[in-house]
């Protein structure tokens, strides 16, 4: 069974020896230093610079189409023979957000909710970008439900560093 695994940049190195994982997806701001593990092929990271914002702001990426486009282009080329790890500074909202999409895109049949309950099952302190999940939800036509099921499963605890987590693609 595959794996996506979350967690925080300064967890990055113990992660990807702990689990295996193969590729890597960077979701961070331009020019925060992001050093890839020799474990990761240069041709396995998808590294794409986006602030952790959901309005615009002076001086900041806002995340768009184009980082989402290049998120599921990323992960529907992943072979899950190995596991993927998405990261972004603090593991809490933009790479929670990225796992959450690329769950709902490598298994469209699943229930939206069901996803969201298992990121809130597995890390208590999971706040997905709201703005990502909304691009999410829009190009993977899902209707709102995927923008519904993180407004049911709410803001994660407050937190300096997320909660590492795993999510099993079914």
């Amino acid at each position: 069974m595959a794996h996506l695994h979350v967690c925080s940049l300064a967890k990055v190195p113990e992660i990807v020896r702990a689990t295996g994982a193969r590729s890597l997806v960077t979701l961070i701001d331009a020019g925060t230093p992001v050093v890839r593990p020799s474990e990761i092929a240069a041709e396995r990271h998808l590294f794409v610079s986006m602030s952790d914002i959901v309005v615009a702001i002076d001086g900041h990426i806002l995340p768009s189409d184009a980082h989402v486009a290049a998120l599921l282009d990323f992960v529907q080329r992943w072979d899950r023979t190995a596991p993927m790890l998405i990261h972004c500074y603090a593991g809490v909202s933009r790479s929670t957000a990225a796992a959450f999409i690329a769950a709902c895109a490598l298994s469209p049949h699943s229930d939206e909710y069901e996803i969201a309950a298992a990121i809130r099952r597995k890390s208590p302190t999971a706040t997905p970008n709201a703005r990502l999940v909304a691009l999410g939800d829009r190009i993977l036509q899902r209707s709102g439900r995927m923008n519904a099921a993180i407004a049911k499963i709410g803001r994660g605890a407050d937190c300096f560093e997320g909660t590492p987590f795993a999510l099993e693609l079914h």
